[in-house]
């Protein structure tokens, strides 16, 4: 039997490590409050957070009957070759593309792609007929399938079936009933707020396309193929192509194997310049009936519009092959106007070389794969080596599949390969849990050790940093694509622990440091929300039992995904901020107005550069905060995002604080807390548990 050694840290040790806080740089910029619009209604959280439930369905079953309807031609909407594959390939490809790093939104769980703003994109022209084609096999599996899992599915089946490989397919979608989380992808009033475009065709991040909205003539996943502002000029498209795509988390390599393997297949459809007619947001009862031809097939067949581009990469638009790259660099390519009235590239022979087929094409942004030095050497790599080809297109097809889905653990079915990097894998936890009674016993003894922060009555007390410090480690949960949060304990190392909103945290995290010392088993994740835990209980929460399991990654797996989970400091309107932080956190209105009454730091505060708190007592969980919102005039401060209350010394709030009592929504809110304490702590009670366990279901 093993006994673990009660930590007893002297005041003395304690103060040496909490005094440091007192020294950080308080010139640092304000702490930087992650946020964005919702509107009155606060939409439902998309999916579940303890991940989809397990499949009913037998995809084994619909792949096969997806490869049996592929090649079975229908006269409402006639196959291209004969095959839809293509078809279903760029459904896929459409449905997914939208998802974008900034803030986790898009996708295609959801498959919001049924539904209006995305139903109606010009980039999405014609994938209503896609989603009619597979009508049948939904009404067959009903609920057994969603509809994102079977529009993945059906683009995953067609490239398998046309012969390239794929790395497998993660199941587990779960349908949205409307477009609204598609809203803030745009074009809308909620994406304006939250990233307005003011030319567009040259959008910027946040936004992932480089063209969005209503009265543009596109309405994009990603660049214009025409090159920028459709100029033509394929050295144009060389920065939109590799923005545009990093900002969905793709490097130069995925990037220019996803271009080359998706355009190995089918064509693009512009058979005369008059379009494809009203969208389905113009006219829902009869969408893009295309004014191409005459006839029966007017509209479809050899007289489709959809791009406004004319014609197939290569000879063999159903199979697998790497062709395309080796058009790229075997033949010159000379700009033309197309049937449908957009420039596009047709091939020459090289002097010397072979004749070429004269029916393929090129877009500008294809060409512009060979006017950058790095794109050029992966098109000449690929162009001669199909197997490194194969094995990047099957990783970067499934990244840009299931990038929204989250950690692998949320994948079900019996065709999900093993976690990929870009899924952000925790280590497997170690299976031994300490005496967790001992670590509160231990953390308890540290709450009023010397250092941190005072009380009314001038006592020492840390446990409002204890509390910060948990907040800011699973603060980074996103409930939009579910990355971040407080499991794999990102927050005590760089990038995460350098952000200005986290000065001084690595310091408490130090301080905390003998308790682990004593419980080696105890994680640093585990130990930051257990020591939360403990400072709250003791000002006053009742709170579930502490589950722990949760483990500590290495620094070269936060490298990874540095980027994803970025602060995001673009919106500049607070109540547009608060807004969005909870919708990205998945939290409501309630809990996201609980959660503002947390402990507060006022070391932690002034480290983060602000001048103070709003005066309440920090070993006390109360509703001293909305009180004071409510009952104080303010005023603002020198320092950026900060108000003081008029007439009175050292009480102040921050915008974000304020943003709750100027949004008509969450003043009710505020406005009940401050007349009821048991409901602020209920209250706070539910949103505390949902944040600590928002990306941990326990081990």
């Amino acid at each position: 039997m093993v006994f673990f050694t009660r930590v007893t840290c002297t005041a003395a040790v304690f103060m040496a490590v909490l005094s440091t806080l007192q020294a950080a740089d308080a010139s640092l910029c304000p702490m930087s409050r992650r946020s964005v619009p919702s509107d009155a209604a606060d939409r439902a959280i998309k999916t579940s957070k303890n991940g989809p439930s397990k499949p009913t369905v037998d995809y084994k079953a619909v792949k096969d009957d997806l490869i049996k309807a592929m090649t079975i031609s229908q006269d409402s909407w006639p196959a291209d070759f004969g095959n839809y594959g293509p078809f279903w390939i760029r459904l896929a490809w459409h449905c997914s593309g939208s998802y974008r790093l900034s803030d986790g939104r898009g996708g295609c769980d959801g498959g919001r792609i049924r539904f209006n703003p995305e139903r109606s994109w010009p980039d999405n022209t014609n994938l209503d007929k896609a989603l009619n084609l597979l009508q049948p096999l939904k009404l067959k599996y009903g609920d057994a399938i969603s509809w994102g899992d079977l529009i993945v599915l059906a683009g995953t089946t067609a490239i398998e079936s046309m012969g390239a490989p794929v790395l497998g397919f993660c199941g587990g979608r779960v349908d949205d009933e409307n477009g609204a989380h598609s809203l803030t992808l745009g074009p809308s009033p909620e994406q304006v707020e939250i990233a307005n475009c003011s030319l567009n065709g040259n959008c910027t991040f946040p936004l992932g396309p480089t063209t969005v909205g209503r009265r543009s003539p596109k309405q994009l996943i990603y660049v214009n193929p025409e090159g920028h502002l459709a100029s033509g000029d394929p050295n144009s498209s060389i920065n939109d192509i590799r923005l545009s795509f990093g900002r969905m988390g793709m490097d130069d390599r995925e990037t220019v194997a996803l271009i080359g393997g998706g355009h190995a297949f089918g064509k693009v459809h512009g058979a005369c310049p008059t379009g494809a007619g009203p969208s389905p947001l113009e006219d829902p009862t009869n969408p893009w009936p295309g004014t191409c031809g005459s006839g029966p097939l007017k509209g479809k067949g050899n007289n489709t519009f959809t791009s406004g581009f004319e014609g197939p990469w290569t000879v063999t638009p159903t199979k697998w092959t790497n062709d395309y790259f080796k058009n790229l660099v075997d033949f010159d390519w000379v700009i033309f106007d197309g049937p449908g009235g957009h420039k596009q590239w047709k091939p020459e022979a090289k002097a010397g070389g072979p004749t070429p087929p004269s029916f393929i094409r090129m877009l500008t942004s294809d060409i512009a794969l060979l006017r950058d030095e790095n794109y050029l050497s992966l098109v000449n790599e690929y162009a001669a080596n199909i197997t490194s080809l194969e094995n990047d297109f099957k990783h970067a097809w499934y990244k840009l599949v299931s990038h929204d889905m989250g950690p692998a653990s949320r994948c079900v079915g019996p065709m999900v390969p093993p976690p990929q990097p870009f899924q952000l894998p925790l280590p497997a936890p170690s299976g031994k849990q300490p005496d967790i009674h001992g670590v509160r016993r231990a953390i308890k003894d540290l709450l009023f050790a010397n250092g941190g922060d005072k009380t009314p009555s001038g006592k020492s007390y840390n446990g409002a940093l204890f509390v910060t410090l948990a907040y800011q480690c699973a603060s980074t949960y996103r409930n939009t694509d579910h990355a971040g949060g407080c499991n794999g304990a990102r927050i005590r190392l760089s990038p995460e622990k350098d952000l200005p909103s986290n000065v001084g945290l690595d310091q408490v995290i130090n301080a905390l440091k003998p308790v682990q010392d004593a419980y080696p088993d105890l994680t640093t994740a585990d130990l930051i929300v257990v020591a939360a835990q403990v400072a709250l209980e003791t000002a006053g929460a009742d709170l579930p039992s502490f589950v722990g399991g949760r483990v500590d990654l290495p620094q070269e797996a936060i490298d990874r995904e540095a980027s994803k989970l970025a602060p995001r400091t673009y919106i500049s309107d607070p109540i547009v901020a608060m807004r969005d932080d909870w919708r990205v956190k998945g939290l409501t209105v309630r809990q996201g107005v609980a959660l503002a009454g947390r402990l507060r730091s006022p070391t932690h505060q002034t480290n983060t550069g602000f001048s103070g708190s709003y005066g309440g007592d920090p070993s006390t969980l109360s509703n001293a905060l909305y009180k004071t919102l409510l009952t104080e005039s303010w005023a603002k401060t020198s320092v950026p995002g900060e108000f003081a209350a008029v007439g009175k010394t050292g009480v102040y709030v921050t915008a974000s604080d304020l943003a709750m009592v100027w949004d008509a929504e969450s003043k009710a809110v505020v406005q009940e807390f401050a007349a009821d304490q048991k409901a602020f702590v209920a209250a706070f009670t539910d949103a505390w548990t949902e944040l600590m366990y928002a990306d941990f279901s326990g081990n």
